[in-house]
């Protein structure tokens, strides 16, 4: 019998939650998918994403408890207000 490939959709809100995790390679296989298969269908995420990544590259880790006092809630809040229809 052939395995099916599951693939996890996420909202916006669910994957901008989940971009840490998937950077430090923390997500399963069906999340990881989900993640990029959104990744590249939503411009508005791929261009969070790249964002976040060019974050971790000027301040190095993106844990919240790694970040100086409030960035992380500031960019958490910032992405979630441009995202309200």
């Amino acid at each position: 019998m052939k395995a099916v490939n599951v693939v996890k959709r996420f909202t916006c809100d669910e994957l901008v939650e989940l971009i840490t995790a998937y950077l430090d390679g923390a997500l399963d296989q069906p999340e990881r998918e989900g993640v990029r298969v959104h990744l590249a269908i939503c411009a508005c995420c791929e261009r969070y994403f790249e964002q976040f990544r060019a974050t971790i590259g000027a301040l190095g880790d993106p844990r919240p408890e790694k970040l100086p006092t409030g960035v992380h809630d500031r960019l958490m809040s910032a992405f979630r207000e441009r995202h309200r229809p």
